[in-house]
């Protein structure tokens, strides 16, 4: 059995080599086309990261199975059981007009679905946000190394960060339920990027976090992140993507949800 420890260094060079090529964003280079939705971006460097993050992978653990965003399931010859999610670039958008929240996300999973390592690296904001399951949650800025705990509980002013769908009509529902859901909430955030989202409450500059119809890649480091922060998780039941992944409708009607553990109660079931 592997350990969460040599796993997460793994997932830590995965993730670092994805990043590298994010950081070298050029405008002219960008290729930017659209996947279906209005707003679904892609660029010839989401592509090339997701390249760059499955060959430290590959070279470190070949029997591995790898799920990821743009490059699908790859099925090893003799699987060990775990397999790795990645977002070679959560926030394309962002991205794309230089707005700094975006990252490479990468986690691993044992055979059984429990995610044991993962690592949100974003180049633009100098940022490594990092976990192992049963360790504790961690960020990496300008050379310090500082332990994550979550939100401060009972603060005045909290907020609650969330996002969008790129479907009208969902978006349209999820605008309408936003007023119920900012319930106690001073104010709302929208960044555009799931994983970093994800890793502002377990540091502590969210609240709460809630989205719904987000794909397992989104979610998967940021939300042990946060669970290692100490904070209330929830984690959308969906088909793994071995299987196939969840219809648009069951993804569609998904929460992922994190806070600190007195606003557990504050999102839908």
């Amino acid at each position: 059995m592997t350990s969460p420890t040599d796993l997460l260094e793994v997932a830590k060079a995965a993730a670092a080599a994805g990043a590298a090529v994010l950081a070298g964003r050029n405008a002219e280079a960008l290729q930017a086309s659209n996947k279906g939705d209005a707003g679904d971006w892609v660029t010839a460097f989401d592509v090339a990261a997701e390249h760059a993050v499955r060959d430290v992978i590959t070279a470190a653990r070949p029997g591995d199975a790898i799920t990821g965003e743009e490059h699908g399931t790859t099925r090893p010859a003799e699987p060990t059981g775990y397999r790795w999610s990645i977002d070679p670039l959560d926030g394309t958008t962002n991205f794309i007009r230089n707005i700094v929240y975006y990252a490479t996300s990468v986690a691993v999973a044992d055979a059984d679905g429990a995610w044991l390592a993962g690592v949100v690296n974003a180049p633009a904001l100098g940022r490594v946000y990092y976990a192992a399951r049963g360790q504790g949650s961690w960020l990496e800025e300008a050379g310090r190394v500082t332990r994550l705990e979550g939100p401060v509980p009972g603060r005045k002013g909290q907020i609650l960060a969330t996002g969008f769908s790129y479907d009208p009509g969902v978006r349209a529902e999820q605008a309408a339920f936003l007023t119920g859901l900012m319930d106690g909430f001073a104010d709302v955030r929208r960044l555009g990027s799931a994983a970093l989202d994800l890793c502002l409450v377990a540091d502590g500059t969210h609240d709460a976090y809630g989205e719904r119809g987000l794909n397992e890649h989104d979610f998967s480091a940021g939300a042990l992140i946060a669970e290692e922060a100490g904070c209330w998780v929830r984690r959308p039941r969906l088909a793994s993507p071995l299987e196939g992944g969840p219809t648009d409708a069951d993804r569609l009607e998904a929460w992922t949800c994190a806070g600190g553990l007195e606003l557990s109660g504050k999102f839908p079931l």
